[in-house]
C-alpha cells in the first residue's frame, strides 16, 4: 500500500504540531504505530491514545528484553487505555535454526535485529500507509536530519511526529500528563533496547549511547539513519 501523491502533498502542507492528529484521522484504518515501550515511548502513545486509542500499536518481543520492558508496556497498555497493541516475534522455527543458543548478538548483532525485528516487522509493513514512530533528532547524531515526514521506496510513510522534540519538552510532557516512567530510567537507560545490547548511558553522553556500545552500529535495521 501507499500513499497518493496527493495525500502526500497534503500531509506536508500540515503543521507539526497537527500533523499527528490529522494523519490519524484522515487516514483512519491505514496507520499504525511502532513502539518500543522504551523510555520515551509513554509521551508518543498518549498523544495517539488522546486522539485515537484503537490505532494499531506494534510491539516487537525479540525475546531479549528486560523484564522491566515487559512489565511496563502492560502498565502503559492499561494506564492510556490502548485497545489495539499486537506483538510481533521471530517464529520459534527461525529461532532454533538461526540463533539455537542464544549467543547471535554477540558475534553478528545485524543478523540477530534481523532475526528478531527487522524480518517480523516487514511481514506486516504491508498492511499499512503509515508508520509512526517516536523517534527524535536530539536522540543521537545520526537522527539529527530525521524529517517530520520520511517517505519511503515502497510508497509508505514514517511519520516521525516527535522529531523535533528535545529532552526538555518530553520531560515537561511526561510531568503534564503524570505519564508512567520506564523504571530503568532511573537506572540511567535513556535509550532501552535487548538487555544483551543495552546499558545505562554516561553524563556527556548522547541518549543513545547505551545502545551496541562499542560498536559502529547505531541503528537495529528498522529505520535507516537520518
Amino acid at each position: 500500500m501507499s500513499l497518493s501523491r496527493t495525500e502526500l502533498d497534503h500531509l506536508r502542507q500540515i503543521p507539526e504540531d497537527r500533523i499527528l492528529q490529522e494523519t490519524l484521522t484522515l487516514l483512519r484504518g491505514r496507520v499504525a504505530v511502532v513502539s518500543s515501550f522504551g523510555a520515551e515511548s509513554a509521551v508518543l502513545l498518549d498523544l495517539v491514545a488522546q486522539i485515537d486509542p484503537s490505532v494499531p500499536v506494534f510491539f516487537l518481543d525479540t525475546k531479549r528484553h528486560f523484564p522491566e520492558t515487559l512489565e511496563y508496556r502492560d502498565r502503559l497498555v492499561r494506564s492510556l487505555g490502548l485497545s489495539d497493541v499486537r506483538t510481533l516475534s521471530p517464529t520459534p522455527e527461525a529461532l532454533h535454526d538461526r540463533d539455537p543458543q542464544d549467543q547471535l548478538a554477540a558475534f553478528d548483532p545485524d543478523a540477530c535485529c534481523a532475526l528478531r525485528k527487522v524480518e517480523p516487522l516487514d511481514l506486516v509493513l504491508p498492511d499499512f500507509d503509515v508508520w509512526i514512530t517516536g523517534r527524535k533528532r536530539s536522540q543521537s547524531a545520526t537522527r539529527a536530519a530525521l524529517p517530520v515526514l520520511d517517505p519511503q521506496p515502497d510508497g509508505s510513510v514514517k511519520l516521525n511526529p516527535l522529531a523535533g522534540w528535545g529532552p526538555e519538552k518530553i520531560e515537561a510532557q511526561m510531568q503534564r500528563r503524570d505519564l508512567p516512567r520506564h523504571p530503568l530510567v532511573a537506572k540511567g537507560y535513556t535509550s532501552i533496547g535487548c538487555a544483551p545490547c543495552t546499558r545505562a548511558v554516561k553524563d556527556g553522553e548522547d541518549g543513545r549511547a547505551g545502545r551496541w556500545a562499542g560498536l559502529a552500529k547505531t541503528e537495529c535495521g528498522i529505520h535507516r539513519p537520518a
